[in-house]
């Protein structure tokens, strides 16, 4: 007939260990590998229908077990520094720590029960007393405050102040977005030039100030002299530029093809912006 026997329950592979350790009563940094071994072997024969991931976690133990017993049976295996390497070093360390954080959770416990039995009401504070502060003596408050000792901290907060200020990003400029309406712009010096026959390219930079108005304006010249509008001429190098408005009939058809498609774009804008009535009305 055969005996029972009943088995503590154990939360884990380390926690067995733990509890092999304390009842050998052995040094947990001097683990008698094969005793501890063969009591965890026995233990763990004696385990019947446990959960499948259970019973993993404590084989895989025993095959470290057994792995550290065969390594303590060869010769000593040396390190870099020439010292020998304790097979068992790393089980002490998952020990360690594991029993580290076994107390830990002895701790938390303990708290939560002395926690469960203390009761909280909300604050009762009238809003008078709430509110109440305490007068300021402000002789007290600046005893053995002095002019010198004020400048000192001025001095101090200002030199803290400059100290602060990068001295290569503090001298960079701040760029600035130029708005500029390029068709009025263009017709703006189309028509200067038409309506005075002749003028010189200096004399069209001086009309408005802006990087970008510059850059219109030469772009706009450019697109006159393409159409015919206009003639330049300069004599040297880097000299005067002299701008000439030509007779229309030597106007080319590129410009008044480009003119009426600019007018007709012009007219179709005005259109979309009125109200609904009045484009039907336009179109009646």
């Amino acid at each position: 007939m055969g005996v029972s026997v009943k088995l503590q329950a154990f939360e884990g592979p380390l926690d067995l260990l733990l509890h092999l350790i304390d009842k050998n009563k052995v040094n947990i940094y001097d683990i008698p590998i094969a005793e501890i071994t063969g009591q965890y072997l026995e233990y763990i024969r004696g385990m019947e229908e446990q959960d499948l991931d259970t019973m993993s976690e404590f084989l895989v133990m025993a095959a470290t077990l057994l792995d550290i017993k065969s390594r303590m049976l060869l010769p000593a295996e040396v390190d870099e520094d020439g010292e020998e390497v304790d097979p068992r070093t790393e089980l002490v360390e998952k020990l360690l720590e594991y029993k580290m954080y076994k107390f830990m959770s002895y701790e938390l416990r303990e708290r939560e029960e002395e926690a469960a039995g203390a009761m909280y009401r909300k604050e009762d504070i009238p809003a008078e007393v709430k509110a109440y502060r305490e007068p300021v003596d402000l002789d007290r408050l600046l005893e053995g405050v002095t002019l010198s000792g004020l400048r000192a901290v001025f001095k101090e907060m200002i030199r803290r102040q400059e100290d602060r200020i990068d001295p290569i990003r503090s001298s960079f400029g701040r760029i600035e977005q130029e708005e500029v309406d390029l068709d009025e712009t263009m017709d703006f010096v189309e028509q200067f030039i038409l309506d005075r026959k002749a003028c010189t390219f200096r004399s069209l930079l001086t009309l408005r100030k802006g990087k970008m108005y510059m850059v219109v304006t030469f772009l706009t010249i450019l697109e006159l002299m393409k159409m015919g509008k206009i003639r330049v001429q300069q004599e040297d190098t880097f000299s005067e530029i002299y701008i000439t408005a030509t007779d229309p009939s030597e106007w080319t058809e590129s410009k008044t093809a480009a003119q009426a498609a600019r007018q007709e774009e012009q007219a179709e804008e005005q259109t979309k912006e009125q109200p609904e009535e009045q484009r039907e009305e336009t179109w009646n």
